[in-house]
């Protein structure tokens, strides 16, 4: 759902300025690409199978600001996603900036199904939310968290960002300590990325900050610490939840699981290929007319065919992010063609760094090794090729 408001400082992803038109226009392209998957779904008796069987079935509106749509368009949406699924949805998230939540639009979303709400806090802090480009405040926070539990929401995450420029860790500290005090039931907590052409790249790229590498290894360990004696054990780099709330549309996604994108810049992998839709919403549109169930769209970008080798060092990569590791043997099972002696001497390279630990068959990454996954990743994707 590709509309905002307004650009926050730290975010690339495609944004659409939110006009009644081409608010409609989408609501109108997302019924119809989504019944050209039910289309699909229906002519093809391996779908159900095909699903996570953990998971189940599992829905997630992303953005932009899914929450920037009014409850009319909200229920709407929400409709034509629960019309044309396959099967009962087991988890249904939406994303919503603090400032969008309204009590009506909880009562459309509630109506609907949706089970589970993502809110973009980033911080308590005014200043820390006014150099990140947020356009809330600390009050509407509360009161939007108010409005979720008072509509009957009673699976919520949080999103925090540490390391923003000038954050000391007191100021972080404060922040965690007023997330844990709301009581929600999952927590995700981002170390600040610099993305390319933002208003905050810009700004590290003329020298107006440094970023502090030391400081923010520090912030993370500290983050892991205090919210795992709060009661939110680490699940995933990034992730913590309380027992039973871990997220299960990620995990599924993290196990290299199949989903389908829908709408503008949504991104699928699905059977043997991996791709995204335009982020344009007039080509997207377009596509829709030159698609056929069998084919992807003409427009689709980032186009992967999908190897059991491409496939098993990504299940590799994302599943050493979460703390309970891969089970090699299971992954060796699926995906036989892979360079499996390859992988067995990085392993071994890995361990004699003190980056990975294994238990008979599971290898996880030990606390070092999380703070440097993004590394332990790359040299995955090397003894890969």
């Amino acid at each position: 759902m590709p509309f905002c408001a307004t650009t926050c400082d730290f975010c690339a992803f495609y944004q659409e300025a939110p006009r009644r038109a081409d608010l409609l226009r989408y609501l109108d392209g997302i019924e119809r690409e989504l019944d050209q998957w039910r289309a699909e779904w229906d002519a093809r008796s391996d779908f159900l199978p095909a699903l996570d069987a953990q998971a189940g079935l599992t829905v997630f509106f992303g953005g932009g600001t899914p929450g920037l749509l009014a409850a009319p368009d909200l229920a709407r949406l929400c409709q034509a996603v629960r019309e044309r699924a396959p099967g009962p949805i087991a988890e249904w998230t939406v994303e919503m900036a603090p400032s969008t939540v309204k009590a009506d639009k909880v009562a459309a979303m509630r109506e609907a199904g949706v089970n589970r709400i993502s809110m973009g806090v980033q911080s308590f802090d005014e200043s820390l939310l006014e150099k990140l480009g947020r356009r809330h405040s600390p009050k509407q926070v509360q009161q939007a968290y108010e409005t979720l539990r008072a509509g009957g929401c009673d699976n919520v995450n949080l999103d925090l960002i540490f390391a923003v420029p000038g954050q000391t860790r007191a100021q972080w500290a404060e922040d965690m300590r007023r997330a844990i005090e709301l009581q929600p039931e999952h927590l995700s907590t981002y170390c600040l990325t610099f993305e390319e052409d933002t208003k905050l790249w810009v700004k590290l790229s003329k020298g107006e900050f440094k970023r502090d590498v030391a400081q923010e290894a520090e912030l993370y360990q500290f983050t892991w610490e205090t919210l795992g004696a709060a009661g939110y054990p680490q699940y995933e780099v990034s992730n913590f939840a309380r027992p039973g709330y871990a997220c299960a549309h990620n995990v599924s996604t993290w196990h290299m699981g199949q989903w389908r994108g829908v709408g503008p810049s949504a991104a699928s992998q699905w059977r043997n290929w991996r791709w995204s839709n335009p982020s344009d919403l007039n080509r997207w549109l377009d596509g829709l007319d030159q698609r056929t169930p069998e084919t992807l769209p003409e427009t689709a970008v980032d186009v992967v065919p999908l190897s059991p080798e491409l496939l098993a060092a990504d299940a590799l990569i994302f599943g050493l992010r979460l703390n309970e590791g891969v089970d090699l043997a299971a992954l060796r099972a699926r995906f036989p063609s892979a360079d499996w002696a390859s992988y067995d001497a990085l392993w071994a390279e890995l361990l004699a760094e003190s980056l990975v630990e294994r238990q008979g068959d599971t290898l996880r990454l030990t606390d070092e090794g999380r703070m440097l996954a993004d590394a332990v990743g790359g040299r995955i994707l090397e003894a890969e090729v």
